[in-house]
């Protein structure tokens, strides 16, 4: 059978990440890795079984190559990936800790940043199912801010992640965040980031303020997730998981809401592959993890309510009641 198609736009970077647990301000050896929202979802996507396309550009770099490796070592087609002769490799530092990781980006001039709506061009989009991209992007350059709105545009579904980042809107608009958001087919958005840039927190406030999307995933952080989809609202509480720090796991809850969605799949199991795919992100220091195992992910997928209430996502396993 034919493999779905998933192209997932958007800037990764290297990453740095402590070698061993420590305190923040003193001197640590650090371990390279690769970091990226819209190659994080395209990392999981292939793993479950998709055909995932990795969009964007890196520098002519050792930093750039190993960031392409790292990509395509997971599964994750990177042949639509420039190399630019001129700007870097953006890279950052993350620290380690599961109340939330510090980062440090340095990013600004990098490859990715000189993206624009010309690069559609030459993208093949002929069998794309679903294209991924984030609020990310839009920051990164006036020139990204237009291939969204050309990626936007196209006779595809879109999935858009806000992705709030402030320390990356400083000085811009956040108000193209919402445009953006509403001109999608698919929107995830955490309650969090809902009440920072648009200062709502409710479902229902939320889907006031995006009327178009046809879906919208409510994030609630550890308590679960809301989707709206028209006048429908579905919550499903997020599982118990060891956590060892945050990072990524919202990448990994949109790539199995994603999957379970382009599968066909019923509105629970949607959020519930969402919650199972972040609990293996949320066990490590890693952005992307190891999934869990298939079949404790299929047992739990269909569940029943005190079943999935009382499973316990651990670095040893997942224990079930």
């Amino acid at each position: 059978m034919e493999r779905l198609e998933v192209v997932c736009l958007g800037e990764s970077m290297a990453l740095f990440v402590p070698a061993e647990p420590g305190p923040v301000h003193e001197a640590r050896d650090w371990t390279l890795s690769v970091g990226g929202a819209e190659s994080n979802v395209a990392s999981h996507l292939a793993r479950a079984g998709f055909h995932a396309r990795w969009v964007s550009a890196l520098g002519e770099d050792s930093l750039g190559l190993s960031v392409r490796n790292s990509i395509a070592g997971v599964g994750v087609d990177v042949t639509d990936v420039r190399t630019d002769p001129v700007r870097p490799t953006g890279l950052y530092v993350k620290e380690a800790s599961a109340d939330g990781s510090p980062v440090r980006y340095y990013r600004r001039g990098s490859a990715a940043s000189g993206l624009g709506p010309e690069l559609l061009s030459t993208l093949d989009v002929s069998g794309t199912s679903l294209i991924h991209i984030s609020g990310i992007t839009a920051a990164l350059s006036s020139t990204c801010l237009d291939l969204l709105w050309a990626v936007l545009a196209l006779p595809i579904r879109v999935s858009f992640d806000v992705n709030w980042r402030p320390k990356l809107w400083t000085e811009l608009d956040r108000g193209v965040l919402r445009e953006l958001a509403d001109a999608a087919d698919i929107v995830f958005v955490g309650d969090d980031e809902a009440q920072a840039v648009w200062g709502v927190d409710q479902p229902a406030e939320i889907r006031a303020l995006l009327p178009n999307p046809a879906e919208i995933v409510i994030k609630h952080g550890a308590r679960g997730a809301t989707l709206s989809a028209g006048s429908e609202e579905v919550f499903e509480a997020a599982l118990t998981v060891d956590v060892v720090e945050p990072v990524g796991a919202g990448d990994a809850f949109a790539a199995g809401f994603l999957a379970a969605d382009l599968n066909g799949e019923s509105v629970r199991r949607r959020l519930r592959r969402g919650h199972l795919t972040a609990a293996g992100v949320l066990l490590t220091t890693d952005d992307l993890g190891d999934p869990l195992p298939e079949d404790v992910v299929t047992k739990l997928l269909d569940a029943d309510a005190d079943t999935w209430a009382g499973a316990h996502v651990t670095a040893g396993g997942v224990i079930l009641p």
